[in-house]
């Protein structure tokens, strides 16, 4: 199963730790790389690296869920720049995030 829409606003997070996840509305069969956008949404370098060792995730999901993060984050920029300045930077922020990486 996947969330498919892993975003900062979606997560309830208390005392640095992840207690909830709220929108889980599109769970369904899914690429499993589609909840690694959560590490690009979310994460610095630091911490991504630290997620992805922790996950194990292979370079394949990895540049995946990159890929996944990418396109959403477009659709954020474009989507929310009027209705929701916050959701666009968010957009921005990840389009950054995955540019600066060097593996990506």
């Amino acid at each position: 199963m996947s969330h498919r829409d892993l975003i900062p606003a979606n997560l309830l997070v208390q005392s640095g730790r992840l207690v909830g996840v709220l929108d889980g509305g599109s769970f369904g069969p899914a690429d499993p790389s589609l909840d690694l956008v959560v590490a690009w949404h979310l994460l610095d370098r630091e911490r991504r690296a630290t997620f992805r060792r922790h996950l194990q995730v292979e370079d394949l999901w990895w540049k995946r869920g990159a890929a996944w993060a990418f396109q959403q984050a477009m659709g954020l920029v474009w989507y929310y720049r009027r209705t929701n300045p916050a959701m666009s930077e968010l957009g921005r922020s990840t389009i950054s995030r995955i540019l600066d990486d060097p593996e990506i």
